[in-house]
């Protein structure tokens, strides 16, 4: 059963960060959301890079989650722990890297008149940061509520 409870903790890490950058984004816009930019609200829930990082937010759930159930010392926590730690690094510099680098190949197109690259996001630091506290809140919160 306790597996089902981790899985809660990650899915729900994943969607809350996601659902924030939809609630942020609409927060933008000038104009109220009609059913046309459903496409618009698609594109925020399923967008990487933003705030707060999702990829962040679920692996600190299922890791904080883990570490309260099975404890610190467990072999469960610690490869949790471990692949936290590689994914987290690889939102905030590699992912970013790409981004940029995407970024830059697409200016040097846009000059040729060629067309451009869709790019993938990366995070910065705040964003990373932000997703590690929520998903560490979410994980404590499943913990707390499978009693």
């Amino acid at each position: 059963m306790d597996g089902i409870f981790a899985l809660v903790a990650f899915v729900s890490g994943f969607v809350i960060a996601q659902f924030w950058k939809l609630i942020e984004g609409l927060a933008r816009r000038k104009k109220r959301p009609e059913m046309a930019h459903f496409k618009t609200a698609i594109a925020y829930i399923f967008r990487s890079g933003g705030m707060p990082s999702g990829h962040s937010a679920c692996m600190s759930a299922i890791t904080i989650y883990f570490g309260l159930a099975e404890g610190i010392n467990s072999n469960i926590f610690a490869l949790a722990l471990a692949s936290a730690t590689i994914v987290i690094y690889d939102a905030l510099h590699v992912r970013h890297a790409v981004g940029e680098q995407g970024k830059a190949l697409n200016r040097l197109l846009s000059q040729n008149h060629d067309t451009t690259l869709p790019v993938v996001e990366g995070h910065i630091m705040t964003e990373v940061v932000v997703g590690v506290i929520l998903g560490g809140l979410v994980g404590f919160l499943v913990y707390i509520l499978q009693g």
